[in-house]
């Protein structure tokens, strides 16, 4: 076998359909496009969201609520959470490396610590936020808080 020879397997070559060159090609006229209407011009790309001059979705729901921009979403952890991930966990610093590399977090998250529950170990707490109550709990119990 030489490389003259080689030819594609039988019936994976198809001839190319010859759009709009006459009525007798049996494609002609509107070119298999159906009549009129936007998706039959050339260069009809649909637009996100459109639906067909009917009003769109987005403007016939009613709007509620302000959303501030500049809103800071946190992670939340309790004081009663705190020993009972220390000791699943086996952490010996309660920071943000550690919650991602143990999955409770993800890279971008920021942490608070709130004051609910009780602790009974001493740790330290590397956090972006905590709140005065647990603060005060902390050190009460021989631990540290340093804000990131």
């Amino acid at each position: 076998m030489s490389l003259h020879q080689i030819r594609p397997a039988k019936g994976a070559v198809h001839k190319e359909k010859r759009l709009g060159r006459g009525e007798a090609s049996g494609k002609g006229g509107t070119s298999t496009k159906g009549n009129k209407g936007a998706q039959s011009n050339t260069g009809y790309s649909s637009k996100r969201g459109h639906e067909g001059g009917q009003m769109p979705i987005q403007r016939r729901l009613p709007k509620r609520g302000f959303h501030p921009i500049s809103r800071v979403e946190y992670k939340v952890f309790n004081l009663g959470q705190l020993d009972t991930i220390i000791e699943k966990y086996g952490i010996q610093e309660f920071s943000l490396e550690n919650l991602y590399m143990n999955g409770l977090i993800s890279k971008t998250d920021q942490v608070k610590v709130l004051g609910h529950g009780e602790l009974k170990s001493k740790v330290t707490l590397k956090v972006n936020a905590i709140s005065e109550k647990a603060k005060a709990a902390i050190e009460a119990a021989g631990g540290s808080v340093e804000l990131v």
